[in-house]
């Protein structure tokens, strides 16, 4: 072999020693046919088959076609040896696109080195799937990519590269990835010791959590978790110290995956997040010498900025950071300059007020004189955000004057969101009109038809406008050089209202003529076209200037343009006909108003912005224009749909502009855009007996297993309670990426949260404390529902419901025998009345177990009155239900049992219908099985 081939080095070398690209061929040729006939002998071994595959790469790098050694690449795949397996997929890689047949070759090979104790082969297949992973490769291979980032077996840089490797294959192919069903096992990994396992997973989170906010959700938790222990607790290794600064890549992702979600209503996770935020601006307060340290710093920082506005816009943390912004839009450092305007931009778009923004609007307006283009166009998305009808004209006149020396590449732009605030905050008709026309003369080629199309429609529905259009347009018309859009405008607004200028001097019907007529010569078929049917309207209204008409007719007729000459023929016809035919009058009668329609203008600039990043959480043009996206969001989230946000805008966002905005959209506040739906329950033996017991106690087991003890302790005061949640680990493990969350069905009436964010470990053969606060605000009847889950080997979820209930709320009352009967009459009888009749066990004497009843009665919190009954088996309750939102509802019961029947009779009276029939369904489920 070695007479016959040269090594990969000599070949290299051969290569670069070539000095014409022509012997550079020849060499790579001869190179190539030497290696096609050693494939085509067979007989090679491993060793001959790499460094041939090796030379083909490199002369596919180099950027020759490269026909052969597919087949040999596959193969080396399946080599045990490493540096024959490398080259094999680096060959497949380079050499095979995602459709390649050869693919479907390699896939077992993968597989098999995915399932490999030998994480090196792990980390190759890994890369392999991520470069040329199509559809077919996704659909089969997802799976094992996810269990090497799930095992509690693998490497930390394995879980990196599964990771990042499952993120490449969601945007690419999301369909193949069941994003919901893995949410909590994906999330829990958010939890791991390795903040480069965190990052990358993070990285996965916030993709897959954009399309799926509800089952992602726990992610919320765990990011606030994190960022407090980076940012106050400074928990973290040297190594991912940026400059001094706790990994501001991690950081930067977790700010923004916080404002995907919509703001907590946990009171200890806001407080936290304030805390988070608090510290991130004073660290940025002074900027340091050291450039690195500046932008790691600053990177943070605006994320920071950016989920403070998000969170809550009339915070302190705001207004810090609106001092701070003023600051930077004036840096010396374009980047700085970038971040401050594009971040003040977001301010604008969520802000109540502008006032804190409008106090630098000199500064922003130099801005769209910088000498870089993307501060230029951050400058002009600011602008347009903070517009306003008090500041709309100086704005609109500031990007009129600028559109004469602007960019090419902002033109188009420029004109969009320049027509669409002329309209949204025009003080008057007029001034919108001169805008308009100021903006189709100054911008030319850059107008597209939705802005003189908004115009026409304007001016027809509005008739104390039209007079005024027409002198203006005429005007403009008189400009040595005009641009076609204006001739259009021009065409249809002198033809529809040219009369009502007819009678002043300079606008008689033969100069009206002659303005417009000397301009269509330089313009298309289309434009001559509309000019056409000015022309017939003004036979009907100018009989005067007829002839001259009746001429252009004639000559159009001949043209060889077909819509030209079928116009001018019908058109000629028409004007041919007597004088006293009311035919043309019927045919040239005043175009009626338009019907209400939206602005197309907005559609067309959200079109303009592609969707290549992660999803932005605000859109430019004010606060009325991001409520206006939140509606769209929730919708499209409840609807389960994922439409593009172009359609979107056309749709709903093209509403906002308009001259008759009459009514701003109304906020919908609120933590959650989807019906959340209750956790499925866990189901276990003696689940229903503990629970079933601390309905009426206060302490006690709640859950347990081989695994995990659940216990709680409980007190109750009025409409306050709170409950301390034991979680004990029972086996010689540690628990990891603990989560634990309330579930309520009815938020608005029974409010919880907990003292603190849990611990994410639980050591081994220990417990952890957990103070839920509870506060009861209106009637409620399902209990909430308790979800723990923890890493213990595989990923392990327990919901049970807490004994929280109604009864838990109520307080001692103290009445005497006259006073009970005296309120049990007035409340009376149905429907504040609630009975009923039940069997009763009796004790292995054969007695009522009186003392269980009394007990169960007490359990429930109702005080039990003596000498009420003058039947001593009787029991007389009293009690009073504590809300804090619909006050205070008393409760009086009656318990009757008979021995001889072995039945009970129940009855709860009280002043809410709802709460006599709770209160009399708890009691009976006690009374009757008891524990």
């Amino acid at each position: 072999m070695a007479t016959t081939m040269r090594g990969l080095t000599q070949f290299i070398a051969d290569i670069r020693g070539a000095r014409v690209r022509e012997l550079e061929e020849k060499r790579i040729n001869k190179e190539m046919a030497n290696i096609r006939k050693k494939f085509k002998d067979g007989n090679l071994d491993g060793y001959q088959k790499k460094k041939y595959v090796a030379k083909i790469i490199f002369t596919y790098i180099l950027g020759y076609k490269v026909d052969i050694g597919h087949m040999e690449a596959v193969n080396l795949i399946a080599s045990p040896k490493y540096s024959e397996k490398q080259i094999g997929y680096l060959a497949v890689t380079l050499l095979m696109h995602e459709n390649s047949d050869f693919l479907r070759l390699v896939v077992n090979s993968i597989r098999k080195d995915l399932d490999s104790n030998n994480e090196v082969d792990n980390c190759l297949a890994l890369h392999a799937i991520a470069n040329v992973g199509g559809s077919e490769m996704a659909e089969t291979l997802a799976e094992d990519v996810h269990r090497l980032l799930i095992s509690p077996t693998s490497q930390s840089f394995v879980k990196k590269k599964a990771a990042l490797t499952l993120l490449r294959l969601y945007r690419k192919h999301p369909e193949v990835i069941p994003a919901a069903e893995w949410a909590l096992r994906i999330v829990s990994i958010m939890d791991d010791q390795d903040l480069g396992v965190v990052l990358c997973v993070t990285s996965l989170v916030m993709a897959l959590a954009q399309d799926n906010l509800d089952p992602y959700v726990v992610c919320y938790t765990k990011a606030v978790d994190r960022l407090h222990r980076l940012v106050i607790e400074h928990e973290y290794s040297a190594t991912y110290a940026y400059y001094k600064v706790p990994s501001p890549w991690l950081q930067v992702k977790l700010l923004r995956l916080l404002q995907y979600y919509p703001p907590s209503e946990d009171p200890t996770i806001r407080s936290v997040m304030h805390q988070v935020l608090q510290t991130i601006m004073n660290n940025s307060a002074e900027p340091s010498r050291n450039v690195q340290h500046n932008n790691a710093q600053h990177a943070v920082l605006f994320e920071a900025i950016g989920l403070a506005i998000h969170l809550d816009t009339n915070s302190p943390l705001v207004g810090t950071a609106a001092v701070l912004l003023a600051r930077f839009i004036s840096s010396k450092e374009t980047n700085v300059r970038y971040l401050g305007l594009d971040t003040m931009a977001h301010l604008a778009a969520r802000a109540d007020s502008l006032d804190s923004i409008k106090r630098h609007q000199n500064t922003i307006i130099m801005s769209l004189r910088d000498k870089d283009i993307s501060v230029r166009r951050r400058a002009l998305d600011l602008l347009y955000s903070m517009c306003e009808t008090d500041n709309s004209e100086l704005i609109v006149g500031e990007l009129l004057r600028y559109l004469k020396v602007a960019d090419y590449a902002l033109r188009e732009e420029m004109v969009l969101k320049i027509a669409i605030l002329t309209e949204k905050h025009a003080n008057s008709y007029k001034w919108y009109v001169d805008t308009i026309l100021q903006l189709i003369s100054a911008a030319g080629d850059h107008v597209g038809d939705e802005v003189w199309y908004r115009v026409i429609q304007i001016v027809t529905n509005t008739e104390d406008l039209q007079e005024y259009a027409a002198k203006v347009v005429y005007e403009h018309l008189k400009a040595p050089s005009t641009h076609e859009s204006l001739v259009k405008v021009g065409g249809y607004i002198l033809g529809e209202y040219g009369h009502l200028v007819a009678n002043e001097p300079g606008y008689s019907p033969m100069e009206q003529f002659q303005l417009l007529h000397s301009k269509s010569q330089f313009c298309v078929a289309a434009t001559r076209s509309l000019l056409l049917s000015t022309y017939i309207k003004w036979v009907n209204v100018f009989p005067e200037i007829k002839p001259q008409l009746l001429n252009i007719f004639e000559r159009y007729r001949h043209v060889l343009d077909a819509e030209l000459q079928q116009r001018a023929c019908e058109f000629y016809a028409l004007a041919s006909r007597p004088d006293d035919d009311e035919l043309l009058q019927h045919v040239c009668e005043e175009i009626p108003p338009f019907p209400p329609r939206v602005s197309a203008l907005l559609g067309r600039l959200n079109k303009k912005h592609g969707d290549t990043e992660d999803k932005r959480v605000w859109v430019h043009g004010g606060k009325e224009a991001n409520l206006e996206q939140d509606l769209v969001r929730r919708k499209t989230l409840m609807e389960g749909k994922a439409a593009p946000s172009g359609e979107q805008s056309d749709d709903i966002l093209g509403s906002l502009a308009g001259l008759d905005l009459s009514a701003a959209p109304s906020a919908v506040k609120g933590a959650s855009n989807t019906e959340d739906q209750a956790p499925r329950l866990t189901m276990a033996p003696n689940i229903e007996r503990w629970f079933d017991k601390l309905t009426c106690s206060a302490e006690g087991v709640l859950y347990e297993d081989v695994q995990i003890q659940v216990g709680i302790k409980s007190r109750y005061q009025g409409h306050i309670g709170q409950m301390a949640i034991y979680i004990g680990n029972k086996v010689s493990a540690p628990f990891t990426s603990l989560t634990t969350t309330v579930y309520t069905s009815k938020p608005d009436a029974l409010s919880l949260s907990f003292a603190k964010i849990p611990p994410s470990t639980i050591a081994p053969l220990s417990q952890t404390q957990q103070l839920l606060h509870i506060e009861c605000k209106k009637f409620f009847a399902e209990p909430p529902i308790l979800t723990v889950s923890f890493l213990a080997g595989s990923h392990q979820t327990v919901s049970i419901r807490l004994p929280i209930l109604l009864t838990k709320f109520i307080e001692h009352v103290k009445l005497g025998q006259a006073e009970f009967f005296e309120r049990w009459k007035l409340i009376g009888g149905s429907p504040r009345e609630a009975q009923s009749i039940f069997p009763v066990n009796l004790t292995p004497n054969g007695q009522l177990d009186l003392a269980k009843n009394r007990q169960m009665v007490a359990g429930h919190r109702l005080n039990v009155l003596e000498g009420i009954d003058p039947n001593p088996n009787n029991l007389v309750g009293a009690g009073i239900l504590h809300m804090s939102g619909d006050g205070k509802v008393g409760c009086l019961l009656r318990v009757e049992p008979n021995k001889d029947a072995k039945l009970c009779r129940l009855t709860v009276r009280s002043t809410s219908e709802d709460v006599a029939s709770e209160v009399q369904k708890l009691l009976q489920k006690s009374l009757a099985g008891g524990s």
